[in-house]
């Protein structure tokens, strides 16, 4: 091998990412990982999983228009509408027992 055509082989290697010759296993070894596609990158490895807010989200409007039932939230909204009848839910601010002497006294 000439030494033009050695130097145009390194050339060629340097710019198209290729390991030169006459380098280290551990040379290769990161020259390999390094030429891997970042995972940040990789569509598979990014889009792994479903977009589950979205789905949520179009559930929930459905539901909101009453084309899909979801039992766990209308059980949790029962439960809501069962306290407010007991009296058990908190009072909104300025409601309270305080709020409501001194309404009742400074009036």
């Amino acid at each position: 091998m000439s030494e033009y055509s050695r130097r145009m082989a390194f050339l060629s290697a340097r710019i198209f990412g290729h390991v030169v010759k006459g380098t280290s296993y551990r040379n290769e070894k990161i020259v390999k990982q390094l030429a891997i596609k970042p995972v940040h990158k990789d569509r598979d490895e990014v889009n792994y999983y479903p977009p589950y807010m979205k789905i949520d989200l179009a559930f929930e409007n459905l539901r909101y228009h009453g084309l899909f039932r979801d039992e766990h939230q209308d059980f949790a909204e029962e439960m809501i509408r069962l306290r407010e009848l007991r009296g058990k839910v908190k009072p909104k601010k300025g409601e309270g027992k305080r709020a409501m002497k001194r309404k009742a006294g400074g009036s």
